[in-house]
């Protein structure tokens, strides 16, 4: 059993950035983390080709910002570079191999008690703290639909977590599920490889370019939603067009919109537009279910693939193992309370990186949480010794 004043759960980018903001303080702290390395969605789960969309001065952690002379838009290596170095300016030493079981708020003590199973050692370990620190993230297991015959496709299924690189599927009939960042950026490394490409969008998009994106977010900080998604949504089409023709929809809300109540990101993007409208990448509908290779859309047309990629996105496991989530998250692992609320639950229950305003928003969480815990700490009645 250890004890500390708070106990982090995850050492990615949220998990990091809560602990350099700690360290400022001197306020004791320890950091679990379940992988053997920090930021290991970064590290073991994306895509070769992988950027950030959004330029550096977005996509800092608290008390480091990127320097002069880094890219404006930084490469998957570039941002891992960026991430060890940060570790080491804050001397940020996670516990690795530490995958949390359990964890409950104990009202005897006033003090947290989290089980954890170091599965490098294979023993158990409880912690103490006085605080608890969520930092796992949105993006904890990697969500794929229950598709009807799905089980019994004969080709390569893979979540994009897995994928890395076009090159393992030149020559093969590669469907893409999902039409977000990843999705749209998959398929145009598939198609670039000579893979024959194929993409399913359901839902309506914005699309846009990341200066277009830029532009946007330094006029937010100047004018309201209500002023700045008209601009953006009409700078789109000057630039696409009408994309419904080729099976993409704008929705009738915003973009910006859309992020801050939905959490919704437009599409950045990268150069799959123009091979869509090439015909080089097929939009195709919604699937209805896969009998062996071949798969069955909403049109009804059946196609045969090798592989299917699914860019559907994330799921949180915090609920699995956090008791009496209902103080702070929801059943999906979100926060109960509206942002800006969104950070503080009760008994000294935080959650940190799940506003949906990405980077930006980690560090922002980062900030007001190591805030509130000094002021907690200062303001704490110290019982006199008789």
């Amino acid at each position: 059993m250890e004890e500390t004043t708070v106990l982090v759960v995850g050492a990615g980018p949220a998990g990091l950035g809560i602990a350099a903001c700690l360290t400022k303080k001197f306020i004791p702290y320890i950091i679990l983390e379940k992988e053997d390395c920090c930021a290991s969605l970064w590290k073991k789960r994306t895509y070769d080709r992988c950027h950030l969309h959004l330029a550096k001065e977005f996509c800092s952690l608290p008390l480091k910002p990127h320097t002069p002379h880094a890219k404006k838009y930084l490469g998957k290596d570039d941002f891992i570079d960026y991430i060890d170095e940060y570790v080491s300016a804050f001397n940020i030493r996670p516990r690795y191999f530490n995958s949390v079981e359990s964890a409950s708020f104990d009202e005897a003590t006033g003090k947290w008690l989290v089980e954890t199973k170091n599965t490098l050692q294979k023993v158990t370990i409880v912690f103490v703290a006085r605080f608890l620190v969520i930092a796992t993230g949105e993006n904890g297991k990697g969500y794929v639909p229950d598709i009807p015959g799905l089980k019994d496709f004969k080709g390569d299924v893979l979540h994009s977590s897995e994928y890395k690189s076009g090159r393992e599927f030149q020559d093969k009939n590669v469907l893409v599920v999902g039409c977000g960042n990843s999705g749209m950026e998959i398929s145009y490394d598939l198609c670039n490889s000579g893979a024959d490409t194929s993409i399913v969008i359901r839902n309506p998009v914005h699309v846009v370019t990341r200066e277009i994106v830029f532009v946007g977010m330094h006029l937010l900080k100047y004018f309201s939603l209500s002023i700045v998604d008209p601009l953006i949504t009409f700078s789109s089409k000057l630039m696409y067009g009408n994309l419904s023709k080729y099976g993409i929809h704008r929705p009738n809300e915003g973009p910006f919109f859309l992020k801050a109540t939905r959490g919704r990101s437009p599409v950045i993007d990268v150069g799959t537009i123009d091979k869509i409208q090439s015909g080089e990448i097929k939009v195709l509908p919604r699937i209805v279910s896969i009998n062996k290779s071949k798969v069955i859309f909403e049109d009804k047309v059946e196609l045969e693939f090798d592989a299917i990629i699914f860019a559907t996105g994330y799921k949180s496991t915090t609920c699995e193992w956090l008791k009496d989530y209902d103080s702070i998250l929801k059943d999906d692992g979100f926060p109960k309370n509206r942002f800006p609320n969104h950070w503080k639950g009760k008994n000294g229950s935080y959650c940190i990186g799940l506003s949906r305003m990405g980077l930006q928003g980690v560090s922002k969480d980062a900030i007001v949480i190591a805030n509130d815990i000094d002021i907690v700490l200062k303001t704490m009645v110290v019982p006199k010794e008789f």
